[in-house]
């Protein structure tokens, strides 16, 4: 098995195990559909469009089952708190991954259930044109109560979009396909990273795409013959006038009911789930929150430190946040970067959306100073929630790799390694810290620099100066005056840009390189890489993870990536 599959054994055992259930699904309901008595009749009139329209449908319960699941934030978080091991806890942490792939099996099953379905129709009233006699049987077929007919169409001149708007199916069938356009479009990366709130409403359409999944099947338009060992339909379709003998074992009827509203059986426990979830949040959502300190750095970044009764947390974690002044409806998600050691809990937000650009100006108004305590916006704050960076204290060896804004979470990350390698009745796992930061301009490093330099200054006066070893990159923003007085001041002790005893490095890193000499420097080692950041930079340093796993020399990457 080549080291990366040893490296990603848990999501390959999972995903397996979901496209194996997917697929018995699929084929099971097609067979049966396909093979089955029971459904002989049907197949006259629609041929193998019932098979395809049902086994999707089979497919598509269990995946709507799944998806809320991955949304139970809560109960995620609890399953971290068992102390479970490294594969399980990845295997959480690919939550929002795992979403986003029974989102497309979802968009997949509905596409094949709704082409089936117009087939379908389609046939239901071309079937009315044949010249078969078991077909205009079939047609023609009915009680005196009029509730055991096999065609739901009674209309021989039916348009087939008009059937469609005149059915139950039909109805919520289009509002289910759109409540799933609307939300699948507006999770994409464009629209979540820069119109956050359209992503945000737009997904809570989900409650309605729910409500007509349950009612889709309410009207029981396809139906099954529900007498087979009375009226055998392979025997008596071949001698229709046997039903009308009384002595015949065709004599008695066929009797057709409808297969019934089976999707609330799938869909109701994870709708309990999350609605206890929901629940949580809105019983958080009155919890008081203390606002104790806000800070405007530079950059359009702002730092938040609030105190909360019974509020605790790990390093890495992250909580949602709602402002009530700006919507009652709005929650946020941040990433928490104080460490809890501190007796506060802060976030850093970079304002660059209509939300944060409100809750900016709510808290500095007009001015550049920020308002007095007593006169800042209520806030409610749900969580924390568990993420990969709240797993770096179970490794010897770490790198942490942020870039941009997606440095937030070792703030909180380095500060609490730091407290805990300081204390000295605490012997902590963690040995050395390999921190990469990479910015895209130097008005970035304005307020992580902070930190750093706290950091710094702690680790060279008790003398563990080796314990963290951090770099620094910009990827652009100088020009020829910048690169001039660099070249000049380059022999002074602090760098020019950070005022950090660490040189800026300028361009990109190597990462070929870098984990490299990181894997000599710690042979035999288990060694942790958190990164937040791009999409893009994550696929690379995800495969520099698995390639310089090596089982030779022991070393084993474990990639994990921010998702929230």
């Amino acid at each position: 098995m080549t080291k990366f599959a040893l490296n990603e054994l848990g999501r390959y055992i999972v995903a397996l195990a979901w496209m194996t259930i997917n697929t018995y699904l699929f084929v099971s309901a097609f067979i049966e559909l396909d093979t089955s008595k029971r459904n002989f009749y049907l197949r006259v009139i629609v041929k193998d469009g019932l098979a395809w329209a049902r086994a999707s449908a089979a497919v598509l319960n269990f995946n709507c089952m799944l998806i809320l699941l991955t949304m139970c934030r809560n109960l995620l978080s609890s399953i971290r708190g068992l102390g479970c091991g490294h594969s399980v806890l990845r295997l959480l942490d690919k939550h929002v991954t795992f979403h986003k792939y029974i989102a497309y099996m979802i968009c997949l099953q509905t596409a094949i259930h709704i082409v089936a379905h117009v087939f379908n129709v389609e046939f239901f009233i071309s079937s009315y044109e044949s010249d078969d006699r078991l077909v205009e049987r079939l047609n023609m077929f009915e009680d005196s109560d009029n509730d055991t007919y096999l065609n739901p169409i009674r209309d021989t001149n039916a348009v087939p979009v008009v059937v469609l708007w005149k059915l139950a199916s039909g109805v919520t069938g289009a509002v289910i396909t759109l409540c799933l356009i609307l939300m699948v479009s507006s999770s994409t990366e464009l629209i979540r990273r820069s119109y956050f709130e359209v992503f945000w409403y737009s997904h809570h359409l989900f409650v309605i795409f729910y409500i007509g999944l349950i009612l889709h099947g309410i009207e029981g338009i396809v139906r099954f013959q529900s007498n087979v060992e009375d009226h055998d339909p392979e025997v008596c379709s071949k001698n229709l006038t046997a039903w009308e003998d009384i002595e015949s074992q065709c004599s008695t009827p066929p009797h057709f009911v409808p297969f019934g509203m089976n999707t609330w059986k799938w869909v109701v426990g994870p709708i309990f789930l999350y609605l206890i979830e929901r629940f949580i949040r809105f019983y958080r959502s009155f919890q008081a929150v203390k606002i104790i300190k806000v800070v405007n750095h530079p950059s359009k970044v702002i730092e938040i430190q609030m105190k909360k009764a019974g509020f605790h947390h790990e390093a890495g974690q992250y909580i949602f946040l709602k402002c009530p002044k700006l919507s009652h409806l709005e929650w946020h998600p941040f990433t928490l970067t104080s460490a809890p050691e501190d007796d506060f809990f802060s976030v850093h937000i970079r304002i660059v959306g209509d939300w944060t650009g409100g809750l900016a100006k709510e808290f500095n108004g007009d001015g550049k100073e920020a308002r007095s305590l007593a006169d800042m916006p209520r806030l409610a704050v749900d969580g924390p929630f568990g993420t990969a960076s709240s797993d770096v204290f179970k490794y010897p060896v770490v790198m942490c790799i942020g870039a941009g804004i997606g440095v937030t979470p070792f703030a909180s990350v380095l500060k609490s390694i730091w407290h805990q390698h300081n204390q000295n009745t605490v012997n902590p796992l963690v040995k050395k810290v390999y921190f990469f930061w990479i910015c895209p301009d130097t008005n970035a490093f304005e307020w992580f620099t902070d930190l750093l330099q706290y950091l710094e200054d702690r680790m060279v006066a008790t003398g563990n100066a080796d314990f963290l070893e951090y770099n620094i990159y910009l990827t652009r923003g100088w020009g020829p005056n910048m690169a001039r007085t660099i070249f000049l001041r380059e022999d002074e002790e602090e760098d020019i840009i950070t005022g950090l005893q660490q040189k800026t490095k300028y361009g990109r890193p190597e990462w070929k390189g870098i984990f490299s000499q990181v894997a000599r420097n710690h042979p035999r080692t288990n060694i942790g890489v958190f990164f937040c950041g791009p999409a893009v930079l994550s696929h690379q340093l995800h495969k520099e993870a698995n390639e310089h796993s090596n089982d030779a020399e022991g070393v084993k990457f474990f990639y994990n990536k921010e998702n929230f």
